[in-house]
């Protein structure tokens, strides 16, 4: 499994031009909060500061989406999100 998400997905789908990398990390974020994964979302969170989304815009992505998603999911992403932000406070 880490060979693919290493070699086809970091590799090969994230260096597609089609999207920036700070796209990329935007439609992942949303994905993985409809879908209440939290566990990538710790990665995915920190990725996207990266690529250059700040932490207001991943504040208000996470807020439109508990609406969209469902207001656990955008809770759980929430509190992953404060989290990253307090370590690095």
């Amino acid at each position: 499994m880490v060979h693919y998400t290493d070699r086809v997905l970091f590799d090969e789908v994230w260096e597609r031009e089609g999207l920036s990398k700070r796209d990329r990390s935007l439609v992942t974020v949303a994905a993985l909060t409809a879908l209440g994964k939290v566990d990538q979302l710790q990665f995915h969170l920190g990725y996207a500061r990266q690529n250059g989304l700040t932490d207001d815009e991943l504040k208000e992505a996470l807020l439109h989406l508990a609406f969209y998603s469902g207001w656990p999911n955008g809770m759980g992403a929430t509190s992953v999100l404060k989290s990253i932000l307090e370590k690095d406070d």
